[in-house]
């Protein structure tokens, strides 16, 4: 194997852990990203639980009807949620989407009961 050979070989190899420290980087900046999503979705149903007496699956069911009625994703009803807690208002397409969530829940509950 003549040195330009070697030089070359040692280039792809430098190349090649280049794309791949990207991709590493990538992928952890996205990991991050659903670990803070993660975060404050918990929050979110932590304060659904203690408000409105609800199971976490229970909160977590309103979550996600409240994101899917108003085509917010569901981290920022989150945010909302949580932000609502510290004195922020609710916005109306959340709030009133939150309001008929916890009507419908609590309607199938008290179907369930009877």
């Amino acid at each position: 194997m003549s040195d330009s050979d070697e030089h070359v070989n040692a280039a792809d190899a430098g190349g090649e852990r280049a794309v791949k420290l990207a991709r590493l980087r990538v992928e952890n900046a996205q990991l991050l990203q659903a670990y803070a999503s993660h975060v404050v979705i918990d929050q979110a149903v932590g304060v659904l639980i203690a408000l409105q007496r609800l199971s976490a699956n229970e909160g977590w069911l309103i979550l996600l009807d409240v994101s899917q009625h108003t085509n917010i994703k569901l981290r920022l009803v989150a945010e909302t949620i949580v932000g609502w807690t510290q004195g922020r208002p609710i916005p109306e397409p959340v709030c009133g989407a939150l309001d008929a969530a916890l009507r419908r829940n609590r309607n199938a509950l008290f179907r369930q009961a009877a």
